[in-house]
């Protein structure tokens, strides 16, 4: 089948030919429609996640139709419509059963695990736990762009800070997973507060429902004015970026007992910052928790919030391109790369 290919860390990407995906006996084999094109592709091309190893196809955002099930695959059969999270849960232990498989020891990642979706098939095992089934008023574009982007930012508002409507939500960084993440704040009913250095991407946020946007170069501190413009703070605040300024700018935005979410991730120097704690998370009671991926059970509310048009993925999907030109679209991520998402819509 065809595929885009890399062979070193941040070399080129070729379209090739690789051998098709075995079904696994309880999976299934996926005809790729539509994939994103994500950042955390970038930081498997460019070497930084130590899970990928070469030669690699990147891809995770992922929709299309079952070509091929498993004997032991009951819930889906050839021809339907579906999608699946990033992280691949076993479906057997305590955290799969309690519904929390992003924590599973035996956790399966698509795209840094093993290959990813680059490709015109994909095999997804264990699917009567992982995949999803994707409604007809979705399109597959649409399910590609809602990937892992606008999925992590679901979970970390709905089931981690468990936002309510009217408390201020404050968002720093307005790439892909902070774009998703003003949209949904605004889709349940909670006023936005959007900080990024780029004009067009608070332009986008405002777009998406933002209430107010804040340019963090034009203050001298951020988190002293994320306080002023939200009246205290805000209730929750993400730091979409995973960099250690952003982060600091987070917490300290903050009111008394308000949470932060840590959703970007952090790696090389920021992985370990400095955590203001006396001042900051003691004195004001603050609650920090983290947020990766979303569970396979949760995607149908997210879908929910799509199909009853209270959130349009479509405004979010900026760019449409072919396979071949993955490469290139990887690329542009060494430095700015505009605002919303890339999907790959042409296999």
């Amino acid at each position: 089948m065809k595929a885009a290919l890399f062979t070193r860390f941040g070399g080129p990407i070729e379209i090739t030919e690789v051998p098709e995906p075995d079904c696994p006996f309880d999976g299934a084999v996926i005809r790729v429609e539509a994939c994103g094109v994500c950042r955390s592709d970038w930081h498997g091309w460019k070497g930084t996640d130590p899970h990928v190893s070469v030669p690699h196809v990147p891809g995770h955002e992922f929709a299309g139709v079952v070509e091929a099930v498993g004997p032991e695959c009951r819930r889906f059969r050839v021809g339907d419509r579906v999608t699946a999270p990033v992280i691949l849960g076993c479906g057997q232990c305590p955290d799969c059963m309690d519904g929390e498989p992003t924590v599973c020891a035996e956790q399966y990642v698509i795209s840094f695990s093993g290959w990813g979706a680059f490709a015109e098939r994909i095999a997804i095992a264990r699917a009567d736990f992982n995949l999803v089934h994707l409604p007809e008023e979705i399109s597959f574009v649409e399910a590609a762009g809602m990937g892992c982007r606008i999925t992590t930012a679901f979970r970390a508002l709905v089931d981690r800070a468990r936002l309510r409507p009217g408390e201020w939500l404050a968002v720093h960084g307005c790439g892909g997973v902070g774009l998703s993440a003003v949209a949904i704040g605004a889709a349940l009913g909670a006023p936005v507060l959007a900080v990024d250095v780029n004009d067009p991407a608070l332009a986008m946020a405002r777009a998406l429902g933002a209430t107010r946007t804040l340019n963090a170069m034009s203050v001298a501190d951020v988190g002293e004015a994320v306080r002023e413009l939200t009246g205290g703070g805000a209730h929750v605040s993400i730091d979409a970026l995973g960099i250690t300024d952003t982060f600091h700018n987070s917490i300290r935005g903050l009111r008394r007992l308000g949470r932060h979410v840590q959703v970007g991730m952090p790696l090389g120097p920021h992985a370990e910052p400095p955590i203001p704690l006396l001042d900051t998370v003691y004195f004001r009671q603050l609650t920090i928790m983290g947020s990766r991926g979303i569970p396979a059970r949760r995607i149908p509310s997210l879908v929910n919030l799509v199909t009853s048009g209270r959130l349009d993925l479509a405004r979010l999907v900026t760019k449409r391109i072919p396979l071949a030109e993955a490469g290139s679209a990887l690329a542009a991520m060494d430095g700015y790369s505009g605002v919303g998402f890339t999907v790959i819509d042409r296999i």
